[in-house]
């Protein structure tokens, strides 16, 4: 059996899936749900960045120092 990934726009996503199972195929939706307490955390971060630029480091400048095993 093979897998297929495929990307559908939201406005599509009824049709796509209402025509696969037509056709018999399995169907596995991987809906992934952000909890509001994590969204709020990078909402805050990104409200600090903003405030305050200087508090972040350039990636260009930091990337090297990071060892990969």
């Amino acid at each position: 059996m093979k897998e297929i990934i495929l990307k559908v726009p939201d406005q599509k996503v009824d049709f796509v899936l209402e025509l696969v199972k037509q056709l018999g195929l399995e169907v596995e939706s991987e809906e992934i749900e952000i909890p509001e307490e994590h969204k709020n955390i990078v909402r805050e971060r990104i409200s600090k960045s903003q405030e305050n630029p200087d508090r972040l480091l350039d990636w260009n400048n930091v990337k090297g120092g990071f060892k990969v095993d």
